[in-house]
């Protein structure tokens, strides 16, 4: 399927009311799908179905919280479904929380809740999702990665740890549900420069500066990854991680 191909399609993007996730609500519902916004603010997700429905998308807000029991999960996917008009389509799993701290003084609160949020809540839904994406003819799954899933740095175990699951779940969710006609990969950003991290802007910068691109990637680079992933073109595109990263994990600059 094509962003600009299939007709009435429909897309589930969590954690979209900012950064990454937004741009990929924006991108997705400007080719024509149709978009369910979801996060835990309302105000901003309210306020973005409220733009892109100005400029003519269909779109709708769906209040969610991630780290709630699976039961609350699953009646979540009951609910969106209904809001998208009964079939979802293109699933996109990027909702994620990232305490990046040393080890010793990670919380017991931020490790339950980054398995929460980062792991069940993925194959909770994917689990109620991509059978039903099969029983309709197919679908599209993508997990939002990250590139210190397969490179070592000295903090963030946890964080690093739930990417590195999303990346195997991939390919597990790959195998089972692809010959079904649900295709499931990752698109993994880098280094990238969000509204939630501008206040370290300088920081961001210095490091992307010692990747081949030389700087940091936006968050439009990754929606657009995630609109070509999703879409027909990508249709021999099979579990496999997208890096967005500007060369980071694939090259080394400095020794």
């Amino acid at each position: 399927m094509t962003t600009n191909e299939t007709p009435n399609r429909t897309a589930l993007v969590t954690g979209s009311t900012s950064g990454i996730g937004e741009a990929i609500a924006r991108t997705l519902a400007a080719a024509g799908t149709h978009v369910l916004v979801s996060g835990r603010d309302t105000t901003r997700g309210e306020r973005l179905v409220g733009e892109l429905r100005a400029a003519g998308a269909k779109a709708d807000f769906l209040a969610a919280d991630l780290s709630r029991p699976a039961a609350e999960l699953r009646a979540l996917v009951e609910t969106a479904t209904q809001l998208l008009g009964g079939r979802i389509d293109v699933l996109v799993n990027n909702a994620g929380i990232y305490p990046v701290g040393p080890t010793a003084s990670a919380s017991d609160e931020d490790l339950d809740a980054m398995l929460a949020v980062n792991v069940r809540a993925p194959h909770v839904l994917v689990g109620e999702i991509a059978p039903a994406m099969v029983a309709h003819g197919g679908g599209a799954i993508v997990n939002i990665g990250s590139w210190m899933s397969r490179t070592g740095v000295a903090f963030g175990a946890m964080y690093t740890a739930t990417k590195a699951a999303v990346e195997q779940m991939t390919r597990t969710w790959a195998a089972e549900f692809g010959p079904s006609g649900v295709r499931v990969n990752t698109v993994a950003p880098g280094i990238t420069l969000t509204p939630g991290n501008d206040y370290a802007r300088e920081v961001v910068l210095a490091q992307a500066a010692t990747t081949p691109a030389g700087v940091p990637a936006a968050p439009q680079d990754v929606a657009d990854a995630v609109a070509f992933i999703v879409s027909d073109a990508a249709r021999m595109v099979q579990g496999v991680t997208l890096d967005v990263d500007g060369g980071l994990t694939a090259t080394r600059l400095s020794w």
